[in-house]
């Protein structure tokens, strides 16, 4: 939902709006609180030196990049706003909620709130809500909540946050664009860790969800685990896709994958797939023979497969 990053920051560069009077400032650690989307991003490197290369870009690199980007641009819309928005002075205050808005702009279909809570104990609730401007008496409905513990020191905090895009598109159905369902997220500064869940439909109505959880190394690498749970064909029964992706910060990686349950008997289909520097296949074998066995093993940036054990 970019469309809502754009609208509301202008509206907090606007001083001219009326609904944007500033009042008192908020507590000095919410402006600490509220993690950059840089932070929280998942890092994959985008280039590196030549390595020997035996096929074509890897597709699980491209797979695993694809990943990566859905899972930046689903949340750094959403820390940049929050992040920008609360630098600004508060427009009102009711005992230790701080709220800033309503703000919209003079023809957009909707208008947007941020009201945040001191908690006491040096962490912080927040909730974005908006309301269509195209439906007389609309009540305010949240879009994005979460919560923020900047306490442990700078670029140190942790907290979580869900994104509803079923409310934003019942909030702003002109703009929403095509994402449904529900999006969670629970970072660790300290730890590098990321979480994060999506909960939807597909097409035809059917549920679909998937999980990450991503660390990064000290030294720049990373260590992803995606699952996918919906139906990949044959009868209604959903299906377990579990792709794992490693990468040491040259860019060299290995991804090991299985998809069980379903359709498929016991412990599915396995298949593994290494890249160079370059992300070119150096190594690549599955458990059915789907495609020709390439490479070497000896040429992987990891020697073994290492996939989650099935539940």
């Amino acid at each position: 939902m970019p469309f809502l990053s754009k609208t509301l920051l202008s509206c907090v560069a606007a001083a001219s709006l009326v609904a944007c009077v500033q009042t008192d400032d908020a507590p000095s650690g919410l402006r600490t609180a509220m993690p950059t989307a840089d932070q929280v991003a998942i890092k994959l490197p985008d280039s590196g030196a030549n390595q020997r290369t035996v096929g074509e870009l890897a597709q699980w690199y491209v797979a695993t990049r694809g990943v990566v980007r859905t899972f930046n641009g689903g949340t750094a819309w959403v820390l940049t706003l929050l992040h920008t928005i609360v630098q600004f002075p508060v427009t009102s205050v009711s005992g230790e909620v701080y709220t800033w808005g309503p703000w919209s702009g003079a023809l957009d279909p909707a208008e947007y709130k941020l009201d945040v809570t001191d908690r006491g104990d040096g962490t912080y609730a927040y909730q974005l809500s908006g309301r269509s401007k195209t439906e007389a008496n609309a009540a305010f409905e949240v879009v994005i909540q979460g919560i923020a513990d900047p306490t442990p020191g700078e670029l140190q905090g942790n907290g979580e946050l869900t994104v509803d895009f079923d409310a934003g598109r019942r909030v702003n159905p002109v703009d929403a664009g095509d994402a449904k369902g529900q999006m969670s997220a629970r970072y660790d500064l300290a730890a590098k860790h990321l979480d994060l869940t999506l909960v939807s439909t597909d097409a035809q109505g059917a549920p679909v969800s998937a999980d990450y959880a991503y660390n990064e190394a000290a030294d720049g690498g990373g260590d992803m685990v995606f699952d996918f749970h919906a139906d990949a064909g044959g009868t209604p029964a959903l299906e377990t896709a579990t792709l794992r992706s490693r990468w040491l910060a040259t860019g060299a990686g290995r991804a090991d994958a299985r998809l069980a349950d379903g359709d498929l008997p016991g412990a599915g289909v396995t298949a593994s797939e290494c890249w160079s520097t370059q992300f070119r296949r150096t190594y690549y074998v599955d458990s059915q023979s789907f495609a020709p066995t390439e490479g070497s093993v000896s040429d992987c940036a990891f020697a073994a497969a290492d996939l989650p054990p099935l539940p």
